[in-house]
């Protein structure tokens, strides 16, 4: 394609529209997937809303992370179907794909040592050759304040602690400015007001109208910050909704093979849960 072809086909692409809150922005309908020759998700059904911060929660090898990766069209599905705005994944070419939904992986790599501003800068490559393109300086500079990495802006991104490249890799997927926010275990490597601050990052992107989807290990930041809680369970849907009503000490102790204990916060009456432990 020679640049002047490509620069038409940027600027005809179908650019996403705003939906209003609770809005569907994505889909998984019966949706299976296997890996290495064994099954990882297993007719699974979500939806996902506008406006909303949804957790998926589960044990290690549960499928959370295919799960991630399925609505972000990252992975084929064996069975079922993915709709992303309305429509099958496939309808969606690979350029607006990237208008509608940003990607956060477990881990962030980078093969040269680019300044952190440029890495968060790359974040707005989809929007190349349309009139958004104007928001570029805007986007990167509130990304970067917002996850508190402006201070180390000129620093090489392969210079960094692990918990700086991860505050780096989520202020790229913020700029992106995608309606959909797909990040898995985005507070992993980050030690505690981090983590808060990833998670209140996430429902101030909810409540400014996008859709959020997180994978999470820590369950009580899931109740603290989540709207709807989905646990996952050897490929399947062990239960989804209000955190306050699906984490339970019954449901949790069976899924995790562990005792827990679940009760609420003195104050704000949020979910805590905890093993239980022997005296």
């Amino acid at each position: 394609m020679n640049p002047f072809t490509a620069l038409l086909s940027s600027r005809t692409r179908e650019l996403p529209s705003p939906l209003p809150p609770g809005s569907t922005a994505a889909e998984l309908d019966g949706v299976g997937v296997g890996l290495g020759g064994r099954p990882v998700l297993d007719g699974v059904e979500l939806t996902v809303r506008t406006g909303e911060v949804l957790a998926l929660v589960g044990p290690n090898g549960a499928g959370k992370s295919t799960l991630l990766a399925a609505l972000a069209a990252d992975l084929p599905v064996h069975s079922g179907e993915v709709r992303l705005d309305g429509r099958p994944v496939a309808a969606w070419s690979a350029a607006e794909l990237a208008l509608r939904r940003a990607v956060l992986p477990q881990s962030a790599a980078l093969a040269f040592p680019f300044p952190v501003e440029q890495v968060v800068r790359m974040g707005r490559a989809p929007w190349a050759g349309t009139h958004r393109e104007a928001e570029d300086d805007a986007a990167v500079a509130g990304a970067m304040t917002a996850t508190e990495v402006t201070e180390f802006a000129s620093r090489p991104f392969s210079a960094l602690s692990g918990g700086e490249r991860a505050r780096v890799a989520l202020a790229r997927v913020l700029a992106q400015r995608a309606p959909l926010l797909l990040l898995d275990e985005p507070t992993a490597a980050l030690d505690l007001r981090h983590q808060e601050l990833v998670l209140r990052i996430c429902r101030e992107r909810a409540a400014a109208g996008d859709a959020v989807v997180v994978v999470l290990h820590d369950l009580g930041l899931a109740a603290a910050y989540a709207d709807r809680a989905v646990v996952l369970r050897s490929g399947r849907v062990a239960a989804a909704g209000p955190p306050s009503e699906v984490f339970t000490d019954g449901l949790l102790g069976e899924v995790y093979r562990q005792p827990v204990e679940v009760f609420p916060h003195p104050r704000t009456g949020v979910p805590l849960v905890v093993p239980r432990r022997a005296l």
